[in-house]
């Protein structure tokens, strides 16, 4: 009986978890992309080179309208994966590298696997 008090039935935390506050707004960052019009628009603007598009490149991409497609870049920008540059009478949307590093990071879970014990963590 002394062994089975002496087990602990969880395994330490590998990491910091996020606070309620960062979760918060990340799973706003989360449901932005849930869009799959939004997380085209990523995609799109991420594979262009140096992380920018015109607003000209993502228009034609889509069979939505305009409008549309400002509201979609508008939600994008709050939740800060996009941000934007007026070059005279065309708009350039950027990829936020730190946004897409922090979520990355979150959605790696390499680290947690490596240090989880054999059996556990439901590897791959």
């Amino acid at each position: 009986m002394e062994l089975l008090e002496t087990l602990e039935c969880c395994s330490p935390l590998a990491g910091e978890p996020l606070d309620t506050e960062h979760a918060a707004r990340l799973a706003r960052v989360f449901k932005a992309l849930g869009d799959p019009v939004r997380l085209r628009i990523v995609s799109i603007v991420a594979s262009h080179g140096g992380g920018e598009a015109c607003v000209c490149d993502l228009t034609a991409s889509f069979d939505v309208s305009q409008p549309t497609i400002s509201h979609h870049l508008k939600v994008l920008k709050q939740v800060g994966l996009l941000t934007s540059e007026r070059r005279a009478s065309w708009v350039y949307y950027r990829i936020v590298p730190e946004m897409m590093a922090e979520l990355s990071a979150l959605l790696d879970v390499s680290g947690a696997l490596s240090v989880s014990p054999a059996g556990r963590g439901g590897g791959r």
